[in-house]
């Protein structure tokens, strides 16, 4: 293996996304030989330089790991928490890998997160310029007139600027609440509850059903399962140049029950390792999560090619 940036090289061996690597890197975090590095340009070769993230030494790339949980409320997102809060990667201990979350989903929401071990992955997924949809079943207080459905379709002015246009169906009105699908192709910190503040309209619960191709399906709270090597593949980027690197196929899991979580009344039950959800049909892993969303909210078909076997 020849020389290769140095955010690269934490990225490929599951530090964290790319975009986070850099950020331990300009912060003074790495030490490379013995010696703090803080520029982005630098490289370092695999095979002779040792590399250290706050003294521990990085370890060669693993196996690659692509999971999809159901996070439930109360969860955090993050894998440094000194107050010692239930955290995503608790639900997936059975996981031999040091995985990380790909983007943020709040301690408030539920609903469909990935974890990973493959930086360039959480990369493809997370980073705003490969606009990956996510999608959204919302439940807020009252009833929106068109004035405000109008107002999200086009995009609303926050503090950092304009939000994009996002898709908007509203699915079943109450006397006291509706619930809306919403589809963000950008997106920021709590993007979602602050657009629906904008507008007036509080929310009482928001469940992640979609990001990109990979479906929440019947997951249950606190279940997880692998992603196919066809949805993996899915996030692979849209122009392949020759030579480059492949999706690697996602490693099995293995046998046995997931650890429990350090606090088991918040979550459900994880799944069997390896085998998918018991949940119910549909969502073993390899197989496609059963249901579909309004033709709104279907991420765009790619031209010139078939979708993978499944």
């Amino acid at each position: 293996m020849s020389e290769m940036r140095l955010q690269r090289w934490l990225a490929m061996c599951g530090i964290a996304s790319r975009r986070r690597c850099e950020e331990l890197i300009t912060s003074g975090r790495i030490d490379v030989n013995g010696r703090a590095v803080t520029q982005l340009g630098s490289k370092v070769d695999p095979q002779k330089d040792e590399v250290r993230v706050d003294g521990e030494r990085v370890r060669a790339p693993a196996r690659p790991y692509y999971i999809a949980l159901n996070k439930p409320t109360g969860v955090i997102c993050t894998n440094d928490d000194p107050a010692g809060r239930l955290r995503a990667i608790d639900l997936v201990a059975a996981v031999p890998a040091r995985l990380f979350p790909v983007g943020r989903l709040d301690e408030d929401s539920e609903g469909l997160l990935l974890l990973t071990n493959d930086g360039d992955f959480a990369e493809r997924v997370a980073h705003p310029r490969n606009q990956v949809a996510k999608v959204y079943r919302i439940t807020v207080k009252g009833l929106p007139d068109p004035d405000a459905i109008q107002k999200l379709q086009h995009g609303v002015w926050l503090s950092e600027g304009k939000t994009a246009p996002t898709r908007v169906s509203v699915l079943r009105k109450t006397r006291e609440s509706t619930t809306l699908l919403i589809t963000l192709n950008e997106e920021r910190n709590r993007e979602v509850r602050r657009i629906l503040a904008r507008v007036e309209l509080p929310v009482t619960k928001m469940l992640r059903v979609q990001v990109g191709p990979v479906r929440l399906g019947t997951l249950k709270r606190g279940e997880w399962r692998m992603l196919s090597p066809w949805e993996v593949k899915a996030f692979a980027p849209r122009e392949v140049v020759a030579g480059a690197e492949t999706s690697p196929t996602p490693a099995p899991l293995p046998r046995g029950r997931p650890s429990k979580p350090r606090d088991s009344g918040q979550a459900g039950r994880g799944t069997q390792a390896g085998r998918g959800t018991q949940a119910g049909r549909g969502t073993q892993a390899g197989r496609r999560p059963r249901g579909k969303l309004p033709a709104a909210h279907r991420p765009p078909q790619r031209k010139g090619g078939r979708r993978p076997a499944r």
